[in-house]
């Protein structure tokens, strides 16, 4: 009969070829009944063997290459003795489906045996249970997931384990050696750095590997590894396979940014802010537009009191100096500044393949430089120690009083060479002397003028110097200027007109220019010296009426 033999999801058909026997031969095993002398006294004695059926577990190998039938075994039962037996089989394979195949179950593995009168058909015997455990060959490879990999990793990269895995499986049966897996480097192209494997045991059923790293990649000598990696067996004969591992190696930092040029000179005019001074270029050689190769400004020394800032132009990666604070000539003339550069990303440095760190200062030679900066002089003004200066006074005051005397500084020019003007003075009160700014009475003030607001007369003034083009300082003098009782009370209205009755009234009204106290309250008198009239009319003295 023809018995698919099922193992590891794979199949094979053999030829099951236990001998069902009609007359079973008595054989080593059997127990058997029979008749013996007594030595002693030659009497006969019977003696009585328990029966039994004689097996052990059946072993088949899966892909058993034949011929076929193959004989596996040779059943034997005492009845036979007394019987014409007929043998039957059944179970799982047999009279189970799968029917007309022996399979195996995988929890026990049981296939039944009966056992019968050849004639009548009795069964004899009790049923025979055994099993058949189909034996693993190492018929399949271990196989990689994925057979051909590809990562990129960083030049920079540090020793030890890198950052992918790999990963084989063996459909063999699982926890023998047929599906045991080690894993080797067979070939690596570039030969250095070395990689190496070590495992990390098994995940559903895979073994997994990672790849170690042992030295460092340098950009400039491979960009690109070819690992190949061997998976085996430990069954007999070995199996193996391969997986095909392609590295590539991304651009790192592993040159210094240098300036073109060991020195700059820029120029800057005094007391100028916000100004972009000077463009200092950098040569990198590392991949552009990457954080290898992307510069960063520092101005080390000379800057301390924050007047200049450097930034990177993002576009031609120079560096872009700004002055963002003024300086004074007098104080400064010349500044030197030191400007450092370096990358986004940390340097890297491989030397014979080992990392080196610290990095040598001799690896970043030209990594700084020298910037020399003139404060150009220009014609500063005259400055007035007081802005705005305010004074009071009285009005109506007699002209030839000197109200004000200014202080006037330049850095730039002789004192003597200064002259100085009125810029306001609307009423025309006031002189000035050119020479020294002194500020005269010329006329009387009058607080109760058009140009006087809020009891405030305000001059302007201003110095020149002599320099080219001449530059020009102002000065500001407020005269607040008290009230006198200078201005005579003024009816409102110089006429009324009431209808002849006692009871009608009208109400006489006053103004004057003064201020309180020099204004109301007014006291009302009629004018007339008619003592005829006054008794006709009468005038309320306080309020007018």
């Amino acid at each position: 009969m023809c018995l698919p033999l099922l193992h590891s999801s794979l199949s094979v058909c053999v030829h099951f070829a236990v001998y069902f026997q009609q007359w079973a031969e008595i054989s080593h095993g059997k127990l058997k009944s029979q008749e013996e002398k007594n030595e002693g006294t030659s009497e006969l004695v019977l003696i009585r063997s328990k029966r039994r059926w004689v097996l052990t577990t059946i072993e088949l190998e899966e892909e058993n290459p034949g011929p076929f039938p193959v004989k596996l075994t040779e059943l034997f039962n005492d009845k036979q003795q007394d019987h014409s037996l007929k043998f039957s089989i059944r179970g799982q394979g047999v009279t189970k489906d799968p029917k007309g195949a022996l399979g195996i179950n995988e929890q026990t593995g049981e296939v039944e045996f009966d056992v019968f009168d050849a004639k009548t058909g009795e069964i004899l015997d009790k049923t025979l249970s055994f099993s058949v455990a189909i034996m693993d060959k190492n018929d399949n490879p271990p196989v990689f997931n994925p057979q051909i990999l590809y990562v990129q990793v960083p030049e920079n990269i540090k020793e030890g384990v890198l950052p992918f895995s790999l990963q084989a499986s063996d459909k063999d049966e699982e926890g023998n050696d047929n599906s045991r897996i080690s894993m080797t480097i067979v070939s690596q192209d570039p030969a250095l750095p070395k990689f190496s494997l070590k495992s990390i045991g098994s995940v559903n059923d895979s073994t997994i590997s990672r790849v170690f790293l042992t030295g460092c990649f340098d950009y400039d000598k491979a960009r690109t590894y070819r690992i190949v990696v061997e998976a085996r067996d430990h069954g007999k004969p070995s199996l193996s396979s391969t997986a095909t591992v392609n590295i590539g190696i991304t651009d790192s930092n592993t040159r210094a940014p240098v300036f073109i040029a060991p020195k700059y000179n820029a120029q800057v005019m005094e007391m100028e802010t916000n100004k972009k001074l000077l463009r200092i270029p950098v040569q990198d050689r590392d991949a552009p537009n990457t954080p290898a190769s992307r510069a960063v400004f520092t101005i080390l020394k000379g800057n301390e009191e924050g007047n200049y800032k450097i930034e990177t132009d993002p576009v031609t990666n120079e560096g872009v100096l700004t002055v963002i604070k003024a300086k004074d000539y007098e104080i400064t003339t010349l500044t030197e500044l030191e400007i450092g550069v370096e990358n986004e990303e940390p340097l890297f440095l491989c030397v014979d393949g080992k990392p080196v760190s610290p990095i040598p200062e001799t690896f970043k030679k030209n990594s700084t430089v020298k910037v020399a900066i003139k404060v150009i002089d220009v014609n500063d003004p005259p400055v007035f120690q007081n802005k705005i200066k305010v004074i009071y006074r009285v009005e109506e005051e007699e002209p030839g009083d000197v109200l004000y005397i200014p202080i006037v500084t330049d850095e730039d020019s002789n004192p003597d060479n200064i002259r100085y003007e009125l810029v306001e003075d609307p009423a025309k009160w006031m002189s000035i002397d050119p020479k020294t700014c002194k500020i005269t009475l010329a006329k009387k003030m009058d607080r109760e003028s058009p140009y006087v607001h809020n009891s405030t007369y305000t001059v302007v003034m201003q110095a020149i110097d002599d320099g080219e083009p001449p530059a020009t300082g102002t000065g500001t003098l407020v005269v607040q200027l008290a009230d006198k009782n200078d201005n005579k009370p003024l009816l409102t209205s110089n006429s009324s007109v009431m209808c002849v009755s006692k009871s009608e009234r009208v109400k006489v009204t006053a103004e004057d220019a003064d201020a309180f106290p020099f204004s109301g309250p007014f006291t009302f008198t009629l004018g007339t010296e008619d003592q005829g009239l006054k008794s006709l009319w009468r005038l309320e003295p306080s309020t007018g009426v």
